[in-house]
């Protein structure tokens, strides 16, 4: 466990100084992937689905 929380924190770090200096190109892209492969792994990710869920009820729910 130990080492998956550690995994995710490096990769989202990558991820992050990916975005901020050269934008993002393929091997980037990688990184962010398997930073989302980690994270869904962790305790997180029921909050985050369900965060995800609600972002998308609430887009569907707008009329133009």
């Amino acid at each position: 466990m130990i080492l998956s929380i550690s995994g995710v924190v490096l990769l989202g770090v990558i991820a992050f100084l990916f975005f901020r200096k050269d934008g993002l190109k393929l091997s980037h892209a990688v990184v962010c992937s398997l930073f989302g492969f980690y994270l869904a792994g962790t305790a997180i990710a029921p909050g985050i689905k369900a965060g995800g869920a609600s972002l998308a009820s609430m887009l569907g729910g707008i009329k133009i």
